[in-house]
């Protein structure tokens, strides 16, 4: 797939190395040539110096044969402008934008243009590792119906199968990050101490699935 990125700064630099290493063709957009540095001399793919919503710009790097689009520049009007521009002038399906303010990504991500709200995730992570209790949303689907959340579970859940925590919490469990690692469940796997709990709820079921994950399977049986 040809993949175009807007912004050369270090998340910019570091999805261009990680997607051209998996094999994908990438360009990428910034409007000062020195940021260029950071991809290093091994980068094979466009640099295209201008302004990423551009649509001369965008033509440059391949937008007409892109299969997605990345807005990761440090402004936020000029990331969203773009993801619109590769979505609605260009027509390119996987369109991803990179916001500050997390009112604004709430916004633009029920209007159907995914956004990573970089400050709330980030101090999202940090209170989940600070006070690792309830659920915290790591995505909403754009209707407001769905949401993927890291929630916590009670020590007693430790040596029991995911099978009968999903039975016993009404929900699913997308994927269990444990020693750092991401894995899939299967109706076999059992929790250890220490993992992460990934579960896929509806949003009116979160205070349900927190109670079930809290008070464990002997209270919940």
């Amino acid at each position: 797939m040809h993949i175009v990125i807007m912004g050369c700064g270090r998340v910019g630099a570091a999805l261009s190395k990680t997607l051209e290493n998996q094999g994908h063709t990438v360009a990428v957009i910034d409007q000062d040539p020195t940021a260029f540095r950071r991809l290093g001399s091994g980068f094979g793919g466009r640099r295209v110096t201008g302004v990423g919503f551009d649509q001369d710009t965008l033509r440059e790097a391949g937008i007409e044969d892109a299969g997605a689009f990345a807005a990761v520049s440090s402004g936020d009007n000029s990331n969203i402008i773009a993801a619109r521009v590769a979505r609605e002038m260009f027509g390119v399906d996987n369109v991803a934008a990179r916001i500050y303010d997390p009112r604004r990504a709430e916004v633009y991500q029920r209007l159907g243009i995914p956004t990573v709200a970089t400050v709330r995730w980030t101090a999202d992570q940090m209170l989940r590792r600070l006070l690792p209790s309830g659920a915290e949303p790591l995505w909403l689907d754009p209707t407001g119906g769905v949401q993927l959340a890291e929630v916590h579970i009670s020590p007693s859940w430790v040596g029991h199968r995911v099978s009968r925590l999903q039975q016993e919490s009404g929900t699913r469990i997308a994927f269990i990050t444990r020693m750092g690692e991401a894995m899939l469940p299967d109706s076999g796997t059992v929790l250890q101490e220490g993992d992460l709990v990934h579960a896929l709820m509806r949003c009116d079921q979160v205070g349900d699935v927190e109670a079930a994950f809290d008070r464990g399977p002997e209270e919940a049986s």
